[in-house]
């Protein structure tokens, strides 16, 4: 096992990896920005080291400086987190050719399902359900209308290397391709420095599922179930479930073991998440993400599995500690994801927070690493916690859920605790009759 682990990250998440570590009796790095000095997983971490001003860019962007930290302190391990450099292969391959390992897949995963095109040609042989679309990149509009015209309109030009929503754009007819096609290519090199885009058929009402799979070194594969991620805003995750509501028992099992059977053909080590779009009772593969995710947290309240303790343990070449016959679903979890932004207008609030008081009580768990008298910096995602409420049955996770929505307090900045308060009490929410695109109908319903 390692001895310590530096954690590539911050916030939440960076506090959720610290707490795992030292459960498991190992030592924790910390690395921040100048912005991060008074930030909780700083505070709490074994040591930590400062690796740059506040933009990204020159921080937990910053390569260099988090591998002379890692050298530095002596760490044998790090650990990326979500975002910033978790899914960035070169980071990867550094980190090795260092001798310190990465918690996380290898490289060569991360750079084959990083491109859209590649992944999807990829998980098409390995038996998983595709998108209607081009066969990789297109370049030519005349071959791209052929296509289009192929799988019907409306289609969505999506960029190969994208992700976060930007990149894509819906055409609804033949003489708006052109355009669209040239919008994504120029979006997609400035955002990923890659301007190839594909093709895929626009799916009129689907939702949004994805399989949380785990796998070790000796090939042994499991998945932990879907989440429902069906509630966004700008292809941004606002609220997820487990499992979710508009599949069956016979659904879940399917997909649950043609996933687990694709990741094991692939080879794949660590945590991953294979994310499709369900509808009319089909599921069609959009994209893997090969790292933590967000929404984790759900997943871990029905099965009781610590998903960042597995991944550490993987990492340090260690079995599973399950197979797939021990893995019992129970009851129903949501989670929401509480911005400094405001509710309804979603423009960003970053300040001091005055008082704060975390809802409590059985079943009820909240990530975060804010604090009273803590200031949210202007510079990173707006996300500053997330509420996770378990409970029996569906039902009694949204009482809890309303109850310890109520209970929360984050004075002295706007949250979108209020946009969740109505959110679930929306009957469309009750009853689980939702899709990706409800979320964007409501909210303009209620300006």
């Amino acid at each position: 096992m390692f001895d310590k682990v530096l954690i590539a990250n911050r916030g939440e998440i960076a506090l959720r990896i610290h707490r795992a570590c030292q459960e498991m009796g190992i030592a924790t790095v910390a690395v921040h920005s100048t912005a991060d000095e008074h930030a909780m997983h700083v505070r709490l971490a074994n040591e930590c080291v400062c690796i740059g001003p506040p933009s990204s860019q020159d921080s937990y962007l910053n390569i260099p400086a988090i591998i002379s930290a890692a050298e530095i302190t002596g760490a044998d391990a790090i650990h990326p987190g979500y975002g910033f450099l978790s899914e960035n292969d070169k980071f990867a391959e550094i980190i090795a050719e260092h001798k310190i390992e990465f918690i996380g897949p290898s490289a060569e995963h991360i750079r084959l399902m990083g491109d859209k095109i590649s992944a999807k040609e990829v998980v098409k042989k390995l038996g998983i359900p595709v998108v209607p679309g081009s066969d990789g990149e297109v370049a030519d509009i005349t071959k791209a209308k052929k296509i289009a015209d192929k799988i019907g309109y409306p289609v969505i030009v999506k960029a190969a290397a994208g992700g976060g929503g930007r990149g894509m754009k819906v055409v609804h007819s033949a003489n708006e391709l052109e355009s669209a096609i040239q919008s994504c290519k120029k979006e997609a090199a400035a955002s990923f420095g890659d301007a190839a885009v594909y093709l895929e058929k626009f799916l009129t009402l689907p939702r949004h599922i994805e399989f949380q799979v785990i796998a070790d070194k000796y090939g042994n594969v499991c998945h932990l179930g879907e989440r429902d991620c069906s509630l966004q805003r700008r292809h941004q995750k606002v609220l997820e479930e487990a499992p979710s509501p508009a599949l069956n028992s016979d659904e879940q099992s399917r997909m649950g073991d043609i996933v687990s059977k694709a990741i094991k053909g692939l080879g794949y080590v660590g945590v991953g998440t294979i994310e499709f779009l369900y509808e009319n009772g089909e599921f069609f593969f959009i994209e893997m993400n090969t790292r933590l995710q967000v929404e984790h947290p759900i997943t871990e309240m029905i099965t009781g599995i610590d998903i960042v303790r597995e991944q550490i343990r993987i990492a340090a070449g260690l079995p599973l500690s399950f197979r797939q016959e021990d893995i019992k679903f129970s009851g129903h979890a949501i989670e929401c994801r509480i911005n400094a932004e405001d509710p309804f207008t979603f423009m960003p609030s970053p300040g001091k927070i005055k008082d704060y008081h975390a809802p409590g009580g059985l079943d009820v768990r909240v990530d975060s690493a804010i604090y009273s008298g803590y200031s949210i910096p202007p510079y990173y995602d707006s996300m500053i916690a997330k509420l996770i409420v378990h409970g029996k049955t569906r039902n009694e996770c949204l009482m809890r859920l309303r109850r310890a929505l109520a209970e929360y307090v984050i004075d002295g900045i706007k949250t979108t605790i209020p946009l969740h308060q109505s959110l679930i009490r929306e009957p469309d929410f009750i009853n689980g009759a939702y899709d990706i695109h409800w979320l964007e109908n409501y909210l303009k319903s209620i300006k």
